[in-house]
Order: structure tokens, then sequence, then C-alpha cells
């Protein structure tokens, strides 16, 4: 189920060229209507529903409509992000509310070391293993059949 921006609450982060949500959107799909002043999904159909959007929006007006899997039937989830982490708030149908903190990311943009101190292992990119196996999932040497 896709993002979609609730108007009421959107105020095009205040005048910004480019609003919080079209600068995290992996797709490129929020856009800003400039006459509105209001974000908006363009392409719902593409939505990766990663959340990104909903977790970045300073006025919580983003939000996604999550699958019976993840957020019950009637349920609702509220990301709250503060400098140091995201308070995640599930409100179930009979009124049960949980809350879940998780850490943000604190390494400066483009400075993430992506082997994570593992050495590459056998082989290349066309490889049908990841670079860093075995060694990431912690064996000597990769199964075969």
């Amino acid at each position: 189920m896709p993002s979609y921006v609730i108007d009421e609450k959107c105020d095009g982060c205040k005048g910004q060229d480019r609003t919080a949500c079209m600068y995290i959107c992996p797709n490129d799909l929020m856009i800003l209507d400039a006459e509105a002043m209001k974000a908006y999904n363009q392409e719902p159909e593409f939505c990766w529903e990663c959340y990104n959007c909903v977790k970045i929006c300073p006025q919580q007006a983003v939000d996604v409509r999550g699958y019976a899997d993840f957020v019950p039937m009637g349920a609702s989830v509220v990301p709250l992000r503060g400098s140091e982490d995201i308070m995640w708030t599930v409100k179930f149908r009979n009124g049960t509310i949980k809350r879940f903190k998780f850490p943000i990311r604190t390494t400066d943009e483009g400075t993430a070391v992506p082997d994570v101190g593992f050495p590459e292992g056998p082989g290349d990119l066309n490889d049908q293993n990841l670079w860093t196996e075995p060694q990431s999932g912690g064996l000597d040497v990769l199964p075969t059949k």
C-alpha cells in the first residue's frame, strides 16, 4: 500500500524548493505542488513502502496504509523522529498501544563502509554469491550440493 500525504498536515516544508519527502524518496516519487504548497506521491503504483518519507516528515503528514501482517486491521503505526532515534507507536484496534524505539544512523552521508570489515570473498560481482561470503555468513567455506 503506497504512501500518501495528509493534506491538512502538509505545509510543503515551509516553502522550501524541495521537501523532506522529496529528498529522501529512493524512487523520486514525491513531488511538491508549488501552487498548493503540498507534497504528493506522483506514482503510487511504484512506491516501495520503504517508510522513508513517513519517518522524515517533520509534520507527520505522510502515511502508509500498512499490510495486515505488519499493521493489524484497524491499527495505525506512527513514527516520531528525534535527533537520536525513531519512536514507533503502534495503536491496535482494541486501544492497546505499543512503542518501539530504534536508533537512527549517525554516520555522515557517504562515509558508511559497505564491507563492514569483512574481507572480499572469492569470485567477482557477477558471481551468484555475495562478495563478502563466506565470511559474512560465519562460515569458512560455502556449502555446496
